[in-house]
């Protein structure tokens, strides 16, 4: 059964997309830790990260640099950092979320709530500011 990540790629299940490629998508996390926080994923379903050839990591990698130095543009923040985990959905992702302190990125914090709307203007900002 496909994952619910592989779902959002085929349009089964709407995302606020940020961007994607013929490898890559990337799209707001629902649940976020931040304003911008935003998942990064290989179009390709595979559950561990360090299952991915090394050019899909490290393409995986530089994907998700766009979308950082597109989030700095947006969200204030003193840096953006990224977390890999892998447990809760048997998709690799990277997360990409604006921080302030080292605290920013526990999750173990409460989830922000944005309505649909916000969503939407958040995801197209960040969306125009990305360098190709």
């Amino acid at each position: 059964m496909a994952s619910i990540f592989t779902k959002i790629i085929q349009g089964d299940i709407p995302s606020y997309k940020i961007a994607e490629d013929e490898k890559y998508y990337a799209f707001l996390d629902i649940n976020p830790l931040a304003k911008g926080h935003t998942l990064v994923i290989p179009k390709k379903e595979t559950d561990y990260i360090f299952d991915l050839s090394d050019e899909d990591i490290s393409g995986m990698m530089v994907f998700a640099k766009k979308i950082a130095l597109a989030i700095e543009k947006v969200v204030p923040c003193k840096k953006v950092g990224i977390a890999v985990l892998g447990l809760e959905v048997p998709h690799a992702h990277i997360h990409v979320v604006p921080i302030n302190t080292i605290y920013d990125i526990d999750f173990k914090q409460p989830k922000l709530k944005f309505t649909g709307e916000e969503f939407e203007v958040i995801s197209k900002e960040i969306s125009s500011k990305i360098i190709a």
